[in-house]
């Protein structure tokens, strides 16, 4: 297995690469936060529901992926926003729109990993994660 940089980056382009592809399923390392992303991409419509396996010898989280009855994709495209050679943080009231509101900001605070729309409710900024839509 290769030593990734950006663990993170990884589990959103196989996230990306298996919508695209038409995969009904995906599997990815186990990490809190990938847990926590996979949470909020599941409130939010983007997947159908996640499951942390542990029967191997490391954890790994299934996604099942989302998609229409036509078989379109819910997911559009996502970008990642903070990278491990540039971090980027806002403060509450700087936290991106994404498609004037059609889309999602995935934001890591204080208080947790949680969508932008509820850090602005709750006042606090933090590292932008994603960008999903």
């Amino acid at each position: 297995m290769a030593v990734l940089s950006d663990p993170i980056s990884d589990f959103l382009t196989r996230l990306k690469n298996a919508s695209r592809a038409g995969n009904a399923t995906f599997t990815a390392p186990f990490s809190k936060q990938k847990v926590e992303i996979a949470r909020i991409l599941s409130e939010e419509g983007y997947i159908w529901n996640y499951e942390v396996k542990s029967d191997g010898k490391y954890p790994e989280i299934l996604v099942k992926v989302k998609y229409s009855d036509k078989g379109a994709p819910a997911l559009t495209d996502l970008k990642r926003l903070s990278k491990p050679g540039l971090r980027r943080y806002v403060g509450a009231g700087e936290i991106p729109r994404v498609l004037n509101g059609l889309g999602i900001t995935i934001v890591s605070t204080s208080k947790g990993v949680m969508t932008g729309a509820k850090a602005s409710r709750q006042n606090v900024g933090g590292e932008l994660i994603a960008k999903v839509w």
